[in-house]
């Protein structure tokens, strides 16, 4: 079994995951069930797939929760963009940061694991 905490991908989806609970705490009260719960629960998705993942003894279970993870990853994506469009939040350069560097390290991640 793998130790989650000395992977940077899990580190960074941690982050994605506090900075989405911050971004949505100002989302209209109308989208607590809405965008705002589903928002939530896809960033939560992203470390526990990883930590999951590496609970599982073979390679190729742990890569699929990877890749779980990043599907998770590229909707919190999609959704805060949506966010944004629809007037919800300000953007957040910290978040457009954590969210492009968290994609490439977890991609990294998976091709790696792919190639071996």
């Amino acid at each position: 079994m793998r130790d989650h905490t000395k992977l940077r991908a899990f580190t960074l989806a941690d982050e994605v995951a506090l900075l989405i609970y911050k971004f949505t705490s100002s989302f209209p009260r109308e989208e607590q069930f809405g965008l705002t719960s589903q928002m939530r629960r896809a960033a939560v998705s992203i470390p526990s797939n990883i930590v999951e993942g590496c609970g599982r003894q073979s390679e190729a279970d742990f890569l699929r929760f990877l890749d779980i993870a990043y599907g998770s990853l590229r909707e919190v994506e999609y959704q805060a963009s949506l966010a944004l469009r629809l007037g919800f939040a300000d953007e957040t350069p910290e978040l457009k940061t954590k969210l492009t560097e968290t994609s490439k390290v977890l991609a990294a991640l998976i091709r790696s694991i792919r190639k071996s």
